[in-house]
């Protein structure tokens, strides 16, 4: 169960007809209460934080990822049932999920076994399919942006923290590092591959209680990333192949959520064999339900689901990491490695939208170009 903290004294106790009960959390940039509807219904309202008030494409973007994120399929997130302006202040309130993050309850109970760990995959690569759909990239997969609620996964906090942080830092890209993709290390958009890589890791963590690149430094679990063999030694198979194809450092040559989801529907199947390491994604590819490619051309904004601006995320396909891509990785991290250069390094504590807050925090690293 989330944990929530008693309110302090200069909290508030309504907001826009919500009665709030306690606070849940913290993110970088929003404060998520525990709130009751007007029918008593319990729900998670998230406040843009005071210090954005004044930067109007900030309040936008929260806003607009606000509308994207009502267009995911209710069963794979929580699902948005209001948004607004209060005094000029955004809100968004979300149904309330009453479980911990995936990151809270490994770390009290252990890594997941069995038909528990199969149902957490198919759950999540599932949503995150979904969420694919709707155009949107979440950038930011993690354990802890995964709720464990009675009825099944949830995935949070996708597009919403990530899109006023990169909007309020030109082409720079926010992740967490273990869970980073090489292409995000490097300072290129993310894209869907992107969030496989971020799925893939976060399955790993779930089955052995670390993530597959974590230890040492930040500047050394980046360049494990981007060099290293992920240590998949301890997950078993099907899912080992599994997530060592969503782990390539190439993007192109990961296999869709929509593929993953059909492997492991399959008891595992034999995903190298039926989509090949190394097919490329193309622009203009599309799918029918149950094929590898997404229509991929509607992502690019044309149609107004997902505008992209500046080094923000899209939703088109994976793509090679560019020659000035893997130099500019490569020479950042030898930077922070050599130097202990820190490019915008920040912590806070891991709280989506209606996320319970975490004990521990994690490192939250920003690389621009």
């Amino acid at each position: 169960m989330a944990r929530v903290r008693e309110l302090h004294r200069g909290e508030p106790r309504e907001l826009a007809g919500y009665r709030l009960v306690g606070r849940l959390g913290d993110g970088g940039q929003g404060s998520v209460y525990l709130g009751e509807d007007p029918t008593g219904r319990r729900v998670a309202v998230k406040v843009l934080h005071a210090r954005l008030l004044g930067d109007e494409r900030a309040r936008r973007r929260f806003l607009r990822e606000c509308v994207l994120a009502g267009k995911v399929a209710a069963f794979c997130t929580a699902r948005v049932l209001d948004s607004g302006l209060v005094a000029g202040r955004p809100y968004i309130v979300s149904e309330y999920v009453p479980g911990p993050s995936l990151r809270e309850l490994v770390s009290r109970e252990g890594p997941r076994r069995g038909g528990g760990l199969e149902r957490l995959a198919v759950g999540t690569v599932a949503a995150l399919g979904a969420i694919h759909r709707a155009g949107i990239v979440h950038r930011d997969f993690k354990p802890g942006n995964v709720l464990i609620g009675p009825d099944g996964p949830r995935v949070i906090d996708f597009g919403i923290a990530t899109a006023v942080e990169a909007g309020t830092s030109g082409s720079a890209v926010v992740g967490t590092p273990a869970y980073m993709s090489p292409e995000q290390i490097a300072g290129e958009p993310a894209t869907a591959a992107s969030d496989m890589f971020g799925w893939a890791a976060t399955m790993a963590y779930a089955a052995t209680g670390r993530a597959p690149f974590a230890g040492g430094s930040i500047p050394a679990v980046m360049h494990r990333v981007l060099t290293a063999e992920p240590d998949l030694s301890r997950v078993g198979e099907p899912l080992r192949s599994l997530l060592a194809a969503c782990l390539a450092k190439d993007p192109a040559a990961r296999p869709s959520a929509a593929g993953v989801l059909d492997a492991l529907m399959d008891g595992g199947g034999n995903l190298l064999g039926r989509y090949e390491r190394g097919a490329r994604y193309e622009r203009g590819d599309r799918f029918e339900d149950g094929d590898r490619y997404a229509d991929l051309e509607r992502y690019e904004g044309g149609d107004g689901t997902y505008p992209v601006e500046g080094g923000g995320a899209d939703a088109g396909p994976g793509r090679r990491l560019s020659p000035r891509g893997r130099a500019l990785a490569a020479g950042g991290v030898a930077v922070l490695l050599l130097g202990g250069v820190m490019l915008g390094l920040a912590w806070r504590t891991d709280v989506g939208a209606p996320a319970p807050p975490e004990t521990v925090t994690e490192p939250i690293v920003r690389v621009g170009r």
